[in-house]
């Protein structure tokens, strides 16, 4: 089947990228625009290493189509910091509370999270753990995580 070609809106910048109708947002994503912040885990929706926002929601990207995508406005974890050098407060707070280990499901989290505070600017724990329900991470059992979400929510709030 021949390549389509689809116009992605990606961190505020547009691209126009030749597509097979099944190649995955993920792989187009870290393949054909070298965006690698987008780590691909599992590649059955169930880790959240992929998670990206389209039009502000979270979604699996190693689960949606690249050409579901086409026009809608994509934001990786490359589009998170506003100058694109300095890091957003979320960011901040993952990596001042050890937040991070390894690094392969921080752009996930950090993406799920944003997604949460743009509809609960001061959830609670438990919101915030509900929230990263779909997001697995095997090095730090989660607490600096949940405790870096919640400083940031206090810190924007």
């Amino acid at each position: 089947m021949a390549k389509v070609t689809i116009d992605l809106r990606v961190n505020g910048e547009p691209h126009e990228v030749a597509v097979h109708p099944w190649r995955t947002l993920a792989q187009a994503l870290r393949e054909d625009l070298g965006l690698t912040g987008t780590k691909i885990g599992c590649e059955t929706g169930d880790c959240g290493a992929c998670t990206v926002l389209i039009d502000g929601r979270s979604v699996t990207s190693c689960l949606t189509l690249a050409v579901e995508a086409a026009g809608r406005e994509i934001t990786t974890i490359e589009g998170v910091a506003p100058s694109g050098t300095d890091l957003d407060a979320l960011q901040e707070a993952f990596v001042r509370l050890g937040a991070v280990q390894c690094g392969y499901c921080t752009s996930g989290m950090i993406l799920s999270a944003r997604y949460l505070l743009s509809h609960n600017p001061a959830p609670t724990e438990l919101e915030i753990r509900q929230a990263l329900s779909g997001n697995l991470c095997r090095c730090t059992g989660y607490q600096k995580i949940v405790e870096a979400i919640a400083e940031a929510a206090k810190a924007n709030g």
